[in-house]
């Protein structure tokens, strides 16, 4: 049994001590800010503005990480949550909350990803995984995100412990420490992880499969055409994950607010959901890591997000707590869990020297068109429109699926019983 390679376990663990504290931030960080006596509009709007400049930042990390390397850029994100999480236990400033946020990305719910650093994360991983099994070793990496994105969501639900001692917005400081622990873990861990700077081999000199016949790939032979059916597999790739960014956006970072207001329950009761939502979504991350090489990587994905889509379209209209937390764990466990799966396809449009720019291309797409959705969302909130957010992610997601399994479905490998067969 092969060894996992040592660059590949140091990103893994530290996606699972960024996902903890990643955790906390989606249970509590919107309603700190509700307790702050901000409205729905303005914790929408940080949001939104988050994954505004979080989408210019993932651009300029992608190109630049593609010429000077990955880790010095992971190293600086690393650095500033530890400072951000430091500063979220000293200030309630708002201007100071809007910086942390926007920078870090915290209550975004990223699921242990980088931030707007996660192209050259995700590049990284990716020269030193060969592409026949990346896509299982994504959904791995994936799953502890969210494995972890469970434990901080159990964590960020315990404000009730203290909240006699530490009334109010005051409740949530400890965890803000929490965060800062697993942050400081977690830079440590990237700053001993193994240099960079080794690629497999394989990776540097192979031109990156396309979605064209045999017969057209002996002809790409220059590096113009193969830069070009590398920009055309970006661009398209990179309108199928606008159109689902911007469903993402509508209920994602907005869900701990839906829930305390519509139906008033507390962080904990929330808290609760959320974690079990992440627990289901890393199995089913890992369940689609497998479907990805029994199947393919397209495939995979578009079965288990349509089921996602039923789910969604159906959650606002149950009348209780209990009912919407069971139809969001279930909806997540199939939307979300192909997350791993798509970042391997993203990762495999362009060989390694473009893979950062690949990826950020990608991001950038998705990023920009999430972070119109938490503003929008949270004026229907203000207004008491609960059910039209989710009917418009629900609309959105059918049709970047539809388009994802059309446009991409060449990029799937035979299945391991086609490879058996052939053999």
């Amino acid at each position: 049994m092969r060894m996992v390679d040592r660059t590949v376990l140091h990103l893994q663990i530290a996606r699972t001590l960024r996902s903890v504290s990643q955790g906390i931030a989606i249970v509590d960080m919107a309603l700190y800010l509700k307790d702050l006596h901000w409205s729905a509009a303005a914790i929408g709007g940080v949001f939104s503005t988050a994954g505004i400049v979080g989408a210019l930042l993932i651009l300029l990390v992608g190109v630049m990480s593609d010429k000077l390397g990955r880790k010095p850029f992971l190293l600086v994100y690393e650095s500033l949550t530890v400072i951000a999480a430091l500063l979220l236990t000293m200030t309630t400033n708002p201007v100071a909350l809007t910086v942390i946020i926007v920078l870090t990305g915290f209550g975004r719910g990223q699921n242990g990803a980088a931030g707007p650093f996660t192209p050259a994360e995700q590049a990284w991983m990716a020269s030193r995984v060969p592409r026949q099994v990346r896509g299982r070793v994504f959904s791995t990496n994936t799953a502890l995100g969210f494995f972890g994105m469970a434990a901080g969501s159990i964590i960020g639900g315990s404000t009730h412990l203290w909240s006699k001692s530490l009334p109010g917005a005051q409740s949530f400081h400890p965890l803000f420490w929490f965060m800062f622990a697993f942050s400081v873990a977690c830079l440590v861990t990237i700053a001993s992880a193994p240099s960079d700077k080794r690629q497999l081999k394989s990776d540097m000199t192979d031109p990156v499969p396309t979605p064209e016949t045999s017969e057209s790939t002996s002809e790409q032979s220059s590096e113009r055409s193969i830069r070009r059916q590398e920009n055309k597999n970006m661009a398209k790739l990179a309108g199928v994950n606008m159109l689902n960014g911007l469903a993402v956006g509508f209920v994602g970072p907005m869900m701990s607010y839906w829930f305390a207001t519509r139906f008033g329950v507390s962080s904990a009761q929330i808290g609760v959901t959320l974690a079990l939502s992440f627990v289901f979504t890393g199995a089913s991350s890992l369940v689609a890591g497998f479907l990805s090489q029994r199947f393919g990587m397209v495939k995979s994905v578009v079965w288990l997000q349509l089921s996602g889509v039923v789910m969604i379209l159906v959650l606002p209209l149950m009348p209780s707590f209990t009912l919407a937390s069971a139809i969001y764990i279930v909806r997540s466990a199939f939307s979300r869990g192909t997350q791993g799966v798509r970042s391997a396809l993203s990762s495999s449009l362009t060989r390694d020297k473009r893979r950062g720019f690949s990826v950020s291309m990608n991001s950038l797409a998705m990023r920009t068109s999430s972070a119109v959705g938490p503003t929008l969302s949270g004026y229907m909130l203000d207004l008491g429109v609960f059910s039209v957010p989710f009917f418009l992610t629900g609309g959105l997601q059918l049709v970047s699926t539809l388009l994802y399994g059309r446009l991409f479905r060449s990029f799937d490998a035979p299945s391991d019983r086609e490879q058996t067969h052939q053999a």
